[in-house]
This record gives C-alpha cells, sequence and structure tokens, in this order.
C-alpha cells in the first residue's frame, strides 16, 4: 500500500478536462513508474466546482517524489492552465491502493477537526459506514488526513460513493431506527466539526459507464 496520496486540483483551458483527463492516464503510467506512482482516479465536476476544474488522487511511495514528479508531468500536458497539489496519508481507508472502478456520484468532503475531537470523529465514522453502505448502496472510499497542517485543526477529505444523486437525497432522509442511528452518528462528526465543506463528482476513470451528462 502506498505511504502517501496526493489530492490534485487541476483546472483547464475551456472543454478541456476530458483531454487533460485521458493525457494524464495515459502518460502517468510511464512518467511515475520510476518514482513509483500510479494514477488513483480522477474526477470531473457535477456540483461545488467549475466545469474545468477536475479532481484527482495519485498514490506514492514517498510524498516528496510524488510532488516531483506529478508536477513535472502535469507542467507539459496540452491544457492544463494551473494545478496544486497537497500531501495526504490514510486513515481508516483506504486499506490498499485498488482505485474506484464504478461510476456514480462521488462527494468530496473536507473537515477541520480540533485535535481534541479527532479520535472520537474517527470512532463515529467507524461507527457509522457500516450501516451507511448497507442502507444506501453506498461505499467510503477514503478517508485522508492532510500532512500540511502543523497546528491548529485537524483537515482531512473524506471521499463517498453513491450510485446517484437521488441517493444523495435518500441518504439525508432515515427511513427506520437503524438508519435513524447512522444519521445521528453522522450528524455529531458534523458537529465536533470547525468546518465543513462538500462538492460533487463523477468518474472519469470508471470502469463500467461513461458519464456523459452535462452539469455545469
Amino acid at each position: 500500500m502506498a505511504s502517501t496520496y496526493l489530492y490534485h486540483r487541476i483546472v483547464t483551458q475551456p472543454l478541456q478536462w476530458q483531454a487533460v483527463a485521458s493525457s494524464l492516464v495515459e502518460r502517468a503510467s510511464s512518467a511515475w513508474r520510476e518514482s513509483g506512482g500510479l494514477v488513483y482516479g480522477v474526477w470531473r465536476s457535477q456540483i461545488g466546482l467549475p466545469r474545468d476544474e477536475l479532481t484527482a488522487v495519485s498514490c506514492w511511495p514517498d510524498a516528496r517524489a510524488g510532488h516531483v514528479a506529478s508536477t513535472a508531468l502535469l507542467d507539459t500536458l496540452d491544457g492544463v492552465q494551473q494545478h496544486s497539489a497537497q500531501t495526504m496519508s490514510a486513515t481508516l481507508r483506504p486499506t490498499d491502493d485498488a482505485p474506484p472502478t464504478r461510476q456514480g456520484n462521488y462527494a468530496f468532503r473536507q473537515f477541520a477537526t480540533p485535535p481534541a475531537h479527532w479520535d472520537e470523529f474517527l470512532a463515529l465514522c467507524a461507527g457509522a459506514w457500516p450501516g451507511f453502505e448497507s442502507s444506501y448502496d453506498s461505499q467510503v472510499i477514503g478517508l485522508w488526513r492532510f500532512a500540511d497542517a502543523k497546528e491548529g485543526d485537524v483537515r482531512s477529505l473524506l471521499l463517498t460513493r453513491r450510485p446517484d444523486l437521488a441517493m444523495w437525497e435518500r441518504s439525508k432522509i432515515p427511513a427506520d431506527a437503524a438508519e435513524a442511528e447512522v444519521r445521528r452518528k453522522l450528524s455529531r462528526r458534523y458537529d465536533l466539526c470547525t468546518s465543513t465543506v462538500v462538492y460533487t463528482t463523477t468518474l472519469l476513470t470508471a470502469g463500467d459507464v461513461e458519464d456523459t451528462a452535462r452539469w455545469t
């Protein structure tokens, strides 16, 4: 399993998001081979980001080598206007480097959590996820901790997959006592945070269904 993940935000020239994503995936396999990097996934905006901004996650054995190799590649891709990367480490998930492959509604949610609440935050996640996944045909892909915060709140990134936007709404409305308990744990988790923000995407590197909708 990779020791480091990079969270990339990639702004492309107008209507070049698909071409940039394809070039990134195609060239990374050779360009990153020496550094041991791989593309974990590339997502396009659905709700909450500009149309021409991609989100990508990559895996690396070493953070510094990852930043050097990913910057070198993204600097040379036609259609990229600007890009940034943040270092992350996996917490409860993922437990291996197998990338997500099913199309769906992918939500990227960031949290800022006071250090005193972090252990409870993790415990609530672990307690809520099994019920969340079984009730809503949904999966928790990963919960990563950002490495750049030296003091203050713990910053983390949660990536979840639902089959579609209809299930996003459905998952907010408990239908029975078991779902209400899941919602209680998730609501308590949000209450522990200083702040949280979310945007949704679809998976350009999905292996089953290509998303051709125009979301923005």
